[in-house]
């Protein structure tokens, strides 16, 4: 079973793994962003992992929903919102349960990637941070690590692709060739779930 501490190492795991790939989040934005990704996301992560460190919640939900209101509150652009509401809702959806199974987390983060989806107006195939949400979520009934991979594979996938979403979509068939950044950062995410579960 995973409990808060287990999610706090989630996002302990997430903020380190930013901070070392900001550089290649904001070069991967360059050609078809604002050249900001990386640098925001370091901000955010890391008052995420202050704000846990400070005041550690007791339940899963309690530290997604705290780390929800620091993203939200400290990035800029898109991320802040996307990714905030993406652990928000997922943090609702846990609940007030001490410990959850890697079923209920499956399920909490499918309604996390359906709210972002919602809020974004991005579908699979968009070129976003969709692409490599939505198949993580369908593998980690497989596991953490398969999750992990998927995630990965999700990003690279955004390559060949044409934006139609987001900052990207205006350089139309321009965006061609370049791995999306959303998607890159939360293939990020993902592969510091499996960290935290050790696999």
């Amino acid at each position: 079973m995973l409990d808060a501490d287990f999610f706090r190492r989630w996002m302990a795991a997430t903020a380190v793994s930013v901070d070392r790939e900001a550089d290649r989040l904001t070069a991967l934005d360059s050609p078809i962003g604002d050249a900001d990704h990386g640098s925001n996301l370091q901000r955010g992560f890391t008052a995420v992992a202050a704000a846990l460190e400070k005041e550690p919640p007791g339940t899963p939900g309690a530290v997604l929903l705290l780390a929800a209101r620091q993203l939200i509150s400290t990035v800029g652009g898109a991320s802040g919102p996307l990714y905030g509401t993406l652990l928000r809702r997922t943090g609702k959806a846990l609940g007030d349960a001490a410990e959850v199974g890697r079923e209920e987390l499956a399920a909490a983060l499918r309604a996390g990637v359906d709210a972002v989806m919602t809020l974004g107006g991005a579908a699979p195939g968009d070129k976003t941070m969709v692409d490599a949400l939505l198949p993580a979520v369908e593998a980690l009934g497989e596991g953490f690590a398969a999750a992990r991979a998927a995630a990965e594979q999700g990003a690279l996938a955004t390559t060949p692709m044409q934006a139609r979403k987001g900052r990207a979509s205006y350089l139309g068939e321009r965006s061609i060739g370049h791995q999306d950044p959303g998607a890159t950062s939360s293939a990020l995410l993902l592969a510091a779930l499996a960290e935290a579960a050790g696999e």
